[in-house]
């Protein structure tokens, strides 16, 4: 499928209770050219009236079904319009419908894709939660799919209909937009980010309908569930067949007929100084784990799987070879069970009582393994970070 067929779009307007703010954004996008169809996920405020007189269409749902729920019944209600793709923006007018023809654009690059309008933050006008939110699911995006991200939560987006509703995705609230990026890397579905301006209105001018508990437990449940779906050696249906890498280029193929490339992409893959980190906690926390005689299958397999230096855990996870590491998790887990450390070295204690130690060790290990990963991985860090900029500064030096 080529660019020609990106000919009918259609911007699609979720709104639930943003009668203050519906009206202009409706007329602002109109005003930039492009049909709407503004989707009443049971707005209460009677919001949907105020667009009654303009030239969009609308559509009331029932109830309200969450802000993913509506966006699926606007590509439901495009798609049998005949239209190719939708790009959705939010109802609080914090993007700019003028900006649509940025993701118009970058979609004609390669199309079909999703394409996200990353939001331009400044850490002087936009919320603190917003900024780290942003951030928080960046990483979890990355880590569930290796696709390097730079706005997982923005609303503003172009969505191909027909890849879009093939995706298998259970959110229907403000996780759906998360987990819709995820299942869209692993369809082979190409994600493309274009930069946009954003404005925040201050104080009580900004009207959010996202609920910090509620909504926060509903995207550590989508995690949860995402990573260990990365984790499962199951394939992952696929709607498009091409591999598509981070920048849009097809992805080299390396075999093991090719060794010297191949050792070079492993130590070189995901290497930033917060990736080799990261790498370093899950070596070192698996490798506390007692996984007798798999630990480096183990930490290969869930390195590879979440993306992640795979040199960097397998080194990692060396300081936890025995015997100080595991004699720590087993005194920390008898502490556990019987609030005082075992003294008793003895036949009965360490091979009769053998299972009691591997349940121990195996209690200890989820205590001591993410502390000493968390400490290792703090000064892997900082490490990478001191001598990358001495390396920078010698090669600007030699430049100069």
């Amino acid at each position: 499928m080529t660019s020609s067929h990106l000919s009918k779009i259609v911007l699609v307007i979720p709104v639930y209770n943003h009668a203050a703010t519906l009206r202009e954004v409706t007329k602002k996008a109109l005003a930039a050219g492009w049909p709407v169809l503004v989707v009443d996920d049971g707005s209460t405020d009677a919001g949907a009236h105020a667009v009654e007189d303009l030239s969009c269409q609308v559509l009331r749902l029932d109830k309200n079904r969450g802000k993913g729920g509506a966006i699926l019944a606007g590509a439901q209600k495009a798609i049998a319009d005949g239209l190719d793709a939708i790009i959705t923006l939010d109802a609080d007018g914090q993007h700019d419908p003028a900006e649509v023809v940025l993701l118009v654009e970058e979609a004609r690059r390669q199309w079909p894709a999703i394409v996200i309008g990353a939001r331009k933050m400044d850490k002087t006008t936009a919320p603190r939660a917003s900024l780290f939110g942003r951030v928080f699911s960046n990483f979890w995006v990355r880590l569930e799919c290796g696709r390097d991200l730079p706005d997982t939560q923005s609303g503003f987006r172009l969505y191909p209909i027909s890849l879009l509703l093939r995706l298998p995705i259970r959110s229907r609230r403000y996780d759906f937009e998360v987990e819709v990026l995820t299942r869209a890397a692993w369809a082979g579905i190409p994600v493309r980010s274009v930069p946009v301006s954003v404005h925040y209105p201050k104080g009580d001018d900004r009207v959010s309908h996202f609920h910090q508990i509620k909504d926060n437990f509903r995207l550590t449940i989508l995690h949860t569930r995402l990573v260990l779906r990365a984790l499962t050696p199951w394939p992952h249906r696929r709607l498009m067949r091409q591999e598509i890498s981070e920048n849009g280029w097809k992805k080299e193929k390396l075999s093991l007929f090719h060794p010297v490339r191949l050792l070079k992409r492993i130590c070189l893959e995901h290497n930033s100084a917060f990736q080799l980190a990261i790498a370093v906690w899950m070596g070192v926390f698996l490798g506390a784990l007692p996984l007798l005689a798999i630990h480096t299958v183990t930490i290969v397999y869930v390195a590879h799987k979440l993306h992640l230096n795979k040199v960097a855990a397998v080194a990692a996870s060396q300081f936890c070879m025995p015997p100080l590491i595991p004699v720590i998790c087993m005194q920390a887990g008898y502490f556990m069970r019987n609030g005082r450390f075992l003294w008793d070295i003895s036949w009965e204690t360490m091979v009769v009582q053998v299972h009691l130690r591997l349940w121990e060790w195996f209690l200890g290990s989820l205590f001591v393994g993410p502390i000493l990963g968390i400490l290792l991985g703090t000064i892997t860090y900082f490490g990478v970070v001191k001598v990358r900029a001495v390396a920078s500064s010698y090669e600007a030096a030699g430049n100069e």
